[in-house]
């Protein structure tokens, strides 16, 4: 009969650090890029029109900011508008879902 030789054995540690490498280089890919897509500015010129209205970017701009968690009085104060805006604001988003509710693109 044949004897059968024991299957070489194999380091898989060098997988695995290697695996961990990319890992780690896609975590931190993500992160610049998530910074990136999620950044707004309250304080952006272009959050109102001329006539002193939100824009679609404003609006949204306020919406991610009740998203965060902050109240309506810090949201008319950052976003330098009226508590009744701000109030009107916080009903419409919570009427499109909340924080379910289908992000626009801001910029």
């Amino acid at each position: 009969m044949t004897d059968k030789n024991p299957p070489h054995a194999f380091d898989a540690k060098p997988v695995l650090d290697l695996i961990a490498s990319i890992e780690a280089d896609l975590r931190r890919l993500k992160g610049l890029v998530e910074q990136q897509v999620e950044k707004f500015d309250p304080a952006n010129p272009h959050n109102k029109a001329p006539d002193g209205k939100l824009t679609e970017e404003g609006v949204e701009c306020c919406y991610r900011m009740f998203d965060e968690g902050k109240s309506r009085y810090s949201v008319a104060q950052q976003m330098k508008i009226s508590f009744a805006a701000a109030t009107h604001r916080f009903n419409t988003w919570r009427k499109l879902g909340g924080k379910k509710r289908t992000r626009a693109l801001l910029g």
